[in-house]
């Protein structure tokens, strides 16, 4: 057995444990950082640290401050706020105490959002602010088991007369009372801690799903040890390293790294607000961070835009560019997968030079400069925007994972990473592929079940512990999964060929820089069409350069010149397709797909079935009358 190996298998029972001996090991040096806006009410943030024993005393105040409200072991505690370094306060607070942290998105509506915190029975909710609080109260008929709100950010919060009485307290009271009990008995955050066991609950987090209610995923502490041991022995991660928190902490993909992180003892910035990263990013000069495809998606767009915006020779460099950089990525992913070195030849390591000097540098720059890999996962990123990045030094590290594998179950291996894969499994994880193609997963990050529901649980988890994952993959000879398709958006059209909508969606986002939203569609029907919804900003450039300047996004969208500049990216796409897959039609789509209006998860993950119900019309008008095979 490997070292490593015996590491992972010798793990403790929970990530509460990891905790306290990190704050033991390195109490003087910076754990979190994390914002504070000017005191003046203008001009940039104020970046502020907390040491790793700073963090001890916050954390060990609001866990016995919980322990004070009469929690016990495994009880719940929904969390409701944006990501902050709260947030990470409270859910190490929550696990020191021995109880589970029930997350919960704060774009959640109110009724979404009682349901989940009276399916999880949690007693405690803990509120980002008075937005968050009104969610609460509207519900609270739903709510009897919630004993307690605790209110992080009390600006703007007014007292309601019907209200029970001590039912919401501040963060600053719940810590204060906290630190009363820890004078009393100084040791009982720490027995607490001592009491967990490795089966115990410590987190549910609810799948935002496509249809129908959210089903809440129970991973006990182990899953969140295991994942903090699995991904330092990755060495993909060190002690030295920045990282930029944004993602949302509600989301399994933002929880797993606060784990990996505790491991390591690394600095973590932390700074939900996605309006935010553009400016937070040379500020915090990150050496890793975490995304979703859809932020590099609009990074290449904004970049092509940019270009595009500078005049018809500037637009050419960056093509050609872009070009170079993707075909740099190739050929040295190619020839470190056959020799182990990424050799590159003269010709083409002197026309990458060149365009390092005109682009890639300053897109490094916008990074931060120091930017050593970038993690994306959630959904999958197109292998062309992946390669221009990889070319262009920004090294995207796709990885995968279920909310119910506790999310990094695959990650590509550094130096060895292959653009269009989601890597290796992480030490530990076993991985098969089925008759019919779905990936299957085992492993010590699998979940126990669905909470509550056992029928449900049975339908995915095998009694040996194998997880059907409902994605379509391959596996190279080395290991390497590919994932093709989601199982249940595989689209089977009247003529009997089989379409990935996900495969065919990526090849358009890498050919058309205007796209912020496609979904294919064809299923049963005897061709493939497809909903484009533009990207706003990107859009509004072009069509100041086109004769359209002043007009309204609408406007813009109806004008027959952008149908034709879209009929031209989407001929494009069809070049490299077989005729089954090819898109026959579309349409443009009045506005854009987002969170709020059901269209996306909170991970932004496409919701097909909301958004073909929502613009059925237009895909019923593409197929009237028509006969196209």
């Amino acid at each position: 057995m490997s070292d490593t190996q015996t590491l992972i298998e010798n793990r403790p029972p929970s990530v509460a444990n990891l905790f306290l001996e990190r704050v033991v090991k390195t109490p003087d040096a910076e754990a979190y950082r994390y914002p504070v806006p000017a005191a003046s009410g203008t001009g940039p943030d104020e970046w502020k640290s907390l040491t790793w024993g700073g963090t001890a005393e916050r954390v060990f105040a609001i866990a016995a401050g919980l322990v004070d409200l009469g929690l016990r072991a495994e009880d719940r505690v929904a969390l409701m706020s944006a990501t902050r370094v709260e947030w990470i306060l409270t859910d190490l607070a929550i696990l020191c105490a021995g109880a589970a942290t029930t997350t919960v998105y704060p774009q959640t509506n109110a009724e979404e959002a009682a349901f989940i915190v009276a399916d999880s029975a949690s007693k405690v909710l803990i509120a980002e602010n008075a937005e968050q609080l009104a969610k609460a109260r509207t519900q609270r008929a739903a709510l009897p088991e919630l004993d307690h709100v605790v209110l992080i950010d009390a600006a703007g919060h007014q007292a309601d007369p019907g209200d029970p009485e001590g039912w919401i307290l501040t963060l600053a009271e719940l810590e204060a009372r906290g630190a009363a009990l820890l004078e009393r008995e100084p040791g009982v955050v720490k027995d607490r801690v001592a009491a967990i066991t490795a089966d115990q609950l410590a987190t549910l987090i609810y799948t935002s799903g496509t249809t129908g209610r959210p089903k809440g995923v129970r991973l006990p502490h182990d899953n969140w040890s295991y994942m903090a041991k699995a991904i330092a022995a990755t060495g993909l991660i060190g002690a030295d390293d920045v990282q930029y928190l944004w993602l949302p902490l509600a989301h399994v993909f933002g929880k797993v790294l606060t784990s990996g992180q505790i491991e390591l003892g690394h600095v973590t910035a932390v700074d939900g607000r996605i309006d935010k990263i553009i400016e937070n990013l040379p500020v915090v000069q990150p050496t890793y961070m975490a995304a979703v495809p859809r932020i590099f998606e609009k990074v290449y767009n904004g970049v092509a835009a940019k270009a595009r915006a500078g005049g018809p020779a500037k637009y050419k460099i960056f093509q050609w560019a872009a070009g170079v950089s993707r075909e740099y990525a190739r050929t040295s992913q190619d020839s470190f997968r056959r020799t182990g070195r990424a050799d590159v030849p003269f010709g083409l390591r002197s026309k990458h030079k060149v365009a390092d000097a005109l682009v890639y540098s300053k897109l490094r720059d916008a990074f931060g400069g120091r930017l050593r890999a970038c993690i994306s996962g959630s959904a999958a990123l197109s292998p062309e925007i992946g390669f221009f990045f990889a070319g262009a030094g920004v090294h995207i590290l796709e990885g995968y994972g279920l909310t119910e594998s506790s999310a990094a179950s695959f990650v590509n291996p550094g130096e060895a990473y292959r653009t269009g894969t989601v890597g290796k499994p992480l030490p530990g994880t076993e991985v098969r592929i089925a008759e019919d193609g779905e990936v299957m997963l085992r492993g010590p990050g699998i979940m126990q079940g669905y909470h509550g529901l056992p029928e449900k649980t049975a339908e995915v988890l095998e009694s040996d512990g194998w997880l059907h994952t409902g994605d379509i993959g391959e596996l190279s000879e080395d290991g390497y999964l590919r994932i093709t398709d989601r199982k249940k958006d595989l689209i089977k059209t009247s003529g009997g060929k089989y379409v990935a909508p996900a495969e065919v969606e990526g090849l358009f986002k890498a050919v058309c820089p205007y796209v912020s939203n496609i979904v294919v569609h064809g299923a049963d029907r005897n061709f493939c069409t497809a909903l484009i919804a533009l990207d706003e900003p990107a859009i509004l450039g072009w069509a100041a350069e086109t004769g359209l300047e002043g007009k309204s996004y609408g406007e813009v969208l109806a004008a027959p010149e952008t149908n034709a500049l879209v009929q031209g990216y989407v001929t494009e796409l069809n070049q490299g397709l077989q005729r089954w897959q090819t898109v026959k039609k579309f349409r443009l789509l009045p506005r854009d797909l987002d969170v709020e209006h059901g269209d996306l998860t909170p991970s932004l993950k496409l919701k097909r079935p909301a958004v073909e119900r929502e613009f059925k019309h237009l895909l019923d008008e593409m197929y009237t009358g028509a006969r196209e095979a």
